[in-house]
């Protein structure tokens, strides 16, 4: 199965980088190179950044309607080619096929809401105070070109909740996607321009992160950026824009809690949770990560989950059968391995996995410790990796409260067969985002995002485009 190189997309033109210069792709399940992406200079940002700005000068002026048709043809045009992308995906970032084309689906059906809600941005008329030939407006105009910076988990679900919104409502954007993962975001590229979006509407580049995003962030014709990434990073990003009253919307680290409460249904829990944990080896902002679990079922879900980690196919994504690729990239493993280490020493005992699996690619064993200390590193940082860590209580606000401790909140889970517990977890478990008695299911009309230092702003449902809306008052006075 062949895997492209990957140019850069600017002015509606697939184009080499003005310098030449390219960078290696690798296959995650071999460790191989398997293509280059161009690497941007300067020269390339700034022809892309004029683009940018003639590209939005049309789309704004652009019927609703009109961009929703455009929107409409592109989604339909990624379920056509939903085949041949979801391989790319694969190749590049490791997950499953299954997962690949899932996530390629998926973002035609988000491109297709949006399409929707752009017909729906309202402003309104507001009654004057007495005279009745005053005619007061609120008025939404898109606030201008953006610049998007994603990551490699998601090549294509990162970009699509990006463009989505902003082409909605009426910006330009230009995409700095992830360079280990260049082929999915060119595709989805591609169908936009073969749909026929206006040039410099959409334009995709590939480079050095920190440079890309010290020119562009900062740049007079940028008046928005959205990330997705580190919370460290994310907060780097979010200081730059402030310092030129630039508006954000981040999508940062996650740390999730599964509280899995004393009356929960352990087996729909082990089903749930399992799925979410090793989806994508675990490489999910919004994985389930921290298992806390009432110390009367705590055992048997611990041997539940182990048992259920035990029996995932891993091996390369395109190989029949496989249930849990490789991770993304070599410095997972050495991450996976630091945390794997550092729980033992700290007192936790292994029920499954915690090696690498061979010696070629990036394969880690589904991993299950139990009786996690509180200081170890897995329940503080961030994961990213197919570790589950399990702890007990035996109140539930003790589960709360370790839940809300760290300084992330993007995500979290509950299980239980009470109403008291499902709304006590809902209105004290500090997330942008939760799922009770289920796995996570994020949808184009819902709000997607965190609090806290998870970031702020969304990335779905009706609110996501008010961040790429200015709201503006006008008076007008007939005489």
């Amino acid at each position: 199965m062949t895997y492209p190189n990957t140019q850069l997309f600017i002015n509606g033109q697939w184009q080499d980088a003005a310098e030449g210069r390219t960078l290696a792709v690798f296959n995650p399940a071999t460790g191989k190179e398997i293509g280059r992406v161009a690497h941007a200079s300067r020269a390339d940002l700034d022809k892309a950044l004029e683009a940018a700005q003639k590209g939005f000068e049309i789309w704004r002026d652009m019927p609703a309607a009109d961009r929703a048709k455009i929107m409409r043809k592109a989604a339909s045009l990624i379920r056509e080619r939903a085949g041949e992308i979801a391989p790319l995906l694969t190749q590049e970032q490791g997950k499953p096929l299954a997962e690949a084309k899932g996530e390629t689906l998926a973002a035609a059906d988000l491109i297709d809401w949006f399409a929707d809600e752009g017909l729906r941005v309202y402003g309104r008329l507001v009654p004057s105070r007495g005279k009745p030939e005053l005619r007061q407006m609120v008025v939404k105009d898109p606030v201008g070109p953006v610049a998007a910076f994603t990551p490699w988990n998601f090549p294509i679900n990162q970009v699509v909740r990006k463009v989505g919104p902003a082409l909605a409502a009426g910006c330009s954007m230009l995409v700095k996607a992830a360079e280990e993962t260049p082929a999915g975001p060119a595709a989805f590229m591609k169908a936009f321009a073969d749909a026929g979006i206006p040039p410099g509407v959409l334009q995709l580049v590939y480079g050095n992160p920190a440079e890309i995003s010290g020119y562009l962030v900062p740049h007079r014709l940028i008046r928005k950026i959205t990330f997705t990434g580190s919370t460290p990073v994310g907060k780097q990003l979010a200081a730059l824009a402030g310092q030129h009253m630039k508006r954000v919307t981040m999508e940062l680290g996650g740390h999730a809690p599964v509280i899995v409460c004393e009356d929960a249904d352990i087996q729909l829990a082990v089903k749930a949770a399992g799925a979410a944990k090793f989806r994508n080896a675990g490489q999910v902002c919004i994985s389930p990560t921290r298992f806390l679990v009432h110390e009367s079922v705590k055992e048997e879900f611990a041997q539940a989950l182990a048992k259920y980690a035990q029996g995932l196919k891993v091996g390369d994504g395109l190989a029949d059968g496989t249930q849990m690729g490789p991770l993304a990239n070599p410095r997972r493993l050495t991450a996976m391995a630091e945390f794997h280490q550092d729980a033992v020493q700290k007192g936790a005992t292994v029920l499954t996995g915690g090696k690498r699996i061979g010696d070629a690619g990036n394969f880690w064993e589904p991993t299950v410790l139990v009786d996690v200390p509180l200081e170890a590193k897995v329940f503080n940082d961030e994961p990213f990796g197919p570790v589950a860590g399990i702890r007990g209580f035996t109140k539930l606000e003790e589960a709360i409260a370790e839940a809300n401790r760290l300084s992330f909140g993007l995500a979290g889970y509950g299980f239980t067969r009470s109403l008291k517990n499902a709304d006590l977890l809902t209105r004290r478990v500090e997330v942008g985002m939760m799922w009770i008695n289920m796995p996570a299911m994020p949808s184009a009309e819902m709000p997607f995002g965190g609090i806290k230092d998870s970031g702020y702003g969304s990335e779905g449902g009706p609110e996501s485009l008010e961040a790429y809306l200015n709201a503006r008052a006008v008076s007008i006075m007939n005489v």
